[in-house]
């Protein structure tokens, strides 16, 4: 029945075990322990963000209900809140029916310059598009414009069938 479990004769183990080997042992399993207790204690911290740097008056304009045909714009201001000189970098819209048009030249600390953000509307329906504003090398700010576009009438006047039979 000896042959069933076979226990462990620590003693024996020990003679076999030499002072070096311990020793190592020993070791790994303190650098482990230790690794893994500096490891925990580490803060995954999120990436800071470079301080907006423009302000702009409105992000979001609306022009609401517009005629089928007949093209909109609007005037964003932007403001240099830094305490240098802000170049935009690029103005550009998600869709070829939106076109910005902006100063290529620099904004002064505190001054303000415009962007001018025209919508051409051939087809009928809401719309929302998006400006993506990049600026100081790699920061971007969106805006947006949304609003409705109405089918322009076939006939803007009405026909009027009395004035057909005085032409008779």
């Amino acid at each position: 029945m000896t042959g069933m479990y076979n226990f462990v004769d620590v003693p024996n183990l020990l003679r076999f075990i030499n002072h070096r080997t311990m020793k190592k042992l020993l070791l790994i399993i303190g650098l482990c322990c230790t690794s893994s207790i500096i490891y925990a204690q580490t803060e995954n911290k999120p990436a800071t963000q470079p301080a907006e740097l423009i302000k702009v008056n409105v992000t979001n304009y609306d022009f609401g209900k517009i005629v089928q045909g007949k093209p909109v714009t609007y005037d964003f201001l932007v403001t240099n809140t830094g305490t240098e000189p802000l170049k935009l970098d690029d103005v550009h819209a998600s869709c070829g029916c939106t076109t910005p048009v902006w100063s290529k030249e620099q904004i002064a600390p505190g001054a303000t310059s415009k962007i001018n953000v025209g919508f051409n509307a051939l087809a009928y329906g809401p719309f929302e598009k998006t400006i993506t504003i990049t600026y100081n090398n790699g920061q971007t700010k969106l805006l947006t414009i949304k609003g409705e576009v109405r089918k322009t009438a076939d006939n803007s006047v009405p026909g009027n069938s009395i004035l057909e039979l005085f032409k008779q």
